[in-house]
């Protein structure tokens, strides 16, 4: 034990990574509950193959650690952190094979004190099991490449299928693949290997899973992941918000030191590329199939297409270990600083909720707003809730409600996955309802005075109850519509 403190004492960039940890695990019991977490909680709770709008690997991970410590928000929140933990190390190991011992340190800290590895140890989604796998896949990729290891090319593909089985993003590990071995003249010959080809069969069918659901559903996930986003960048709009909010978004999530590190040597390189023709030596351009795709394919779209801000986060894995080979100790301290005064601003607003936050996507209110629903139920019995927002506030109250909250495919609207639980939506005939609206840009007590014209065609009458208001912290902070619906019935 002394020696192990002995060696976190010499060596300040483990040191900076522990204590950048520990601040994130000091303030998970103070997060309260993302609607991200409770939909993908839900997702473990209905385990299947796959799901409409993800694969499943966030609901399985999240399903194992609740089953292990019960459910509750923090046992969600810990799942998030130990699995960006691994990912942590597992950059740590895939570094050290591109950088000195000293730019290791430097990428290590870089990668620690951003934004974006908090966002993933609070919130489920499925980048958090997907970075995962996405730094597994480049190191077993690395040594089957660079150290000519057999099995690594099983491993890895093993790695990337379970990456694609995380987020559809992860096929952009097998065109890195590809084009890195294109661009390689020393390695080009590897695509004549019948190990890449084992390798690429192996990650296929470890997406079984996804292929096989998507098949029973008539291929809705893959159609709801590429026709509308298809659909909207064929439109070619110019759009100059979509543009700068992206940029934004990426100074956020990296810092601005990081990012502009980001640009420039993305500009160095694709300037060389396109201007001198030149290929960087193997291992840089290994780095570069696994960052340019991603980073660079997807900011190309930001000016006609709203990008969003975790699309990118697999680049920012061989993003970080490049930029450990430009960025100066000054620059470091720099980003730092800046690292520091994000995450204690950070730290007041989960734990005083300084600034109301304007929107459905926030951990405060839904444990009260669960509360309040229950106590509506009891004054008009034998009534069943749904909402009409996607998935938020309906997942959220079916994590903290004994009975069923259902979305709005009881009104006739498409409703994610939550069309693909099975329910028997005809069972709820002649029962009445509690429609809970919620007021995103909350301004006063009023009543909404307007009726979802929808409503009118599946129950009988509709009557606007009084607003639930949720105070935090003594004020009034969100404000949901409550609508009272007699005798529904289901329309196909």
């Amino acid at each position: 034990m002394n020696k192990i403190i002995s060696f976190i004492q010499n060596n300040k960039a483990i040191s900076w990574v522990l204590g950048f940890q520990i601040f994130r695990l000091i303030l998970l019991p103070f997060m309260g509950l993302m609607p991200q977490d409770a939909y993908y909680y839900l997702y473990g709770q209905n385990l299947s193959f796959s799901y409409f709008d993800h694969p499943g690997m966030i609901g399985y991970v999240l399903r194992i650690f609740t089953d292990v410590f019960g459910q509750s928000i923090f046992s969600i929140k810990f799942a998030d952190f130990v699995i960006t933990s691994f990912t942590i190390l597992s950059f740590y190991k895939l570094a050290s094979y591109f950088l000195s011992k000293e730019k290791l340190q430097r990428a290590f800290v870089l990668l620690a004190s951003t934004i974006f590895v908090s966002i993933l140890s609070f919130n489920s989604t499925p980048d958090v099991p997907l970075l995962l796998f996405w730094t597994l896949s480049l190191i077993c990729l690395y040594k089957a490449i660079f150290e000519d290891k057999k099995r690594f090319w099983i491993l890895g593909g093993i790695a990337m299928g379970l990456a694609f089985d995380s987020k559809y993003t992860a096929l952009l590990l097998q065109i890195g693949l590809i084009a890195f071995l294109i661009f390689s003249n020393k390695y080009r010959k590897l695509l004549i290997s019948p190990w890449l080809w084992v390798s690429l069969l192996i990650s296929a069918a470890v997406t079984f899973p996804v292929w096989y659901w998507n098949y029973q559903n008539e291929f809705a996930s893959f159609a709801f992941q590429s026709s509308e986003r298809t659909s909207s960048i064929s439109e070619f709009k110019f759009s100059s918000s979509y543009f700068f909010g992206a940029i934004g978004h990426q100074m956020f999530l990296l810092l601005p030191v990081l990012f502009l590190i980001f640009i420039t040597f993305t500009y160095k390189y694709v300037k060389r590329a396109l201007l001198k023709f030149k290929i960087p030596q193997a291992k840089t351009l290994f780095l570069l199939a696994f960052f340019v795709p991603t980073f660079v394919g997807f900011f190309s779209l930001t000016p006609i297409y709203w990008v969003k801000l975790n699309w990118m986060m697999p680049s920012y894995i061989t993003g970080i270990i490049l930029a450990g080979m430009f960025i100066s100790k000054k620059l470091l301290k720099i980003q730092i600083i800046f690292s520091i005064v994000f995450h204690v601003l950070f730290s007041f607003q989960i734990i005083f909720y300084l600034v109301p936050i304007k929107s459905d996507d926030t951990w405060v209110g839904w444990k009260e707003l669960a509360i309040e629903t229950t106590k509506l139920q009891e004054k008009y019995p034998n009534t069943f809730v749904f909402s009409d927002d996607n998935y938020k506030t309906s997942a959220c109250l079916n994590f903290f409600m004994d009975d069923k909250v259902y979305a709005q495919n009881i009104i006739g609207l498409p409703a994610l996955h939550f069309d693909y639980l099975g329910d028997d939506l005809t069972s709820l005939n002649n029962k009445n309802a509690l429609f809970i609206d919620s007021d995103k840009r909350f301004k006063d007590r009023k009543l909404k005075a307007e009726i979802n014209p929808l409503l009118g065609k599946y129950f009988e009458k509709v009557t606007e109850l009084t607003p639930i208001i949720i105070k935090i912290n003594g004020k009034e902070s969100r404000k949901f519509w409550v609508f009272y619906c007699t005798n529904y019935q289901y329309k196909k």
